[in-house]
């Protein structure tokens, strides 16, 4: 039996946006996928809102409300791969009861405000030009194991060489 991936969106969602198919055609020989839209999981309609409307439906109760609805669908181990503030629900989760095995996050620049680690293991994955990012410091302080993509801004995971070096690293990573 093939080991559980969630996918988790970015803020824009969407049923299947054509970037996500990149990670999910490497990844689904070896995964059981479930990708799941954030916006719907947040009981968010999105529909000619703003980006800074979006975030701010999620920092006004969508992002509780994305983890109660994903801890209710999911309930046996899965491993996480999460973008931007997909990362961060699914940071959330695993502090709370979501059995997470590995914590995938790419461009979760919430994190920042995160004091304390899921149970898991996490990698995350920063552009080094996200201005979000969190600290040098915050990386020292929860020692959390990262790599910082070189020129890169907040969405370097639209980018397919980047896709392909965080689905070699999901890969490697579940096969040790």
């Amino acid at each position: 039996m093939k080991p559980r991936l969630l996918i988790l969106s970015d803020l824009f969602g969407g049923e299947n946006p054509n970037w996500i198919k990149f990670y999910t055609d490497k990844l689904e020989s070896t995964f059981e996928i479930q990708y799941y839209d954030v916006l719907k999981l947040a009981n968010l309609h999105a529909f000619d809102l703003t980006e800074t409307e979006i975030h701010s439906q999620f920092l006004n109760g969508g992002i509780e409300k994305a983890i109660e609805n994903l801890l209710q669908l999911e309930n046996e181990k899965v491993i996480v791969l999460g973008f931007s503030i997909g990362g961060t629900i699914a940071w959330k989760a695993s502090l709370k009861a979501l059995k997470t095995d590995c914590l995938f996050a790419v461009s979760s620049t919430r994190l920042r405000y995160e004091d304390k680690l899921p149970n898991c293991n996490i990698k995350l994955y920063f552009g080094e030009n996200d201005s979000n990012k969190p600290s040098l410091e915050w990386f020292q302080k929860l020692n959390v194991p990262s790599e910082i993509f070189d020129n890169q801004k907040h969405q370097l995971y639209l980018e397919n060489k980047n896709a392909q070096l965080i689905c070699d690293e999901i890969l490697k990573t579940v096969k040790t």
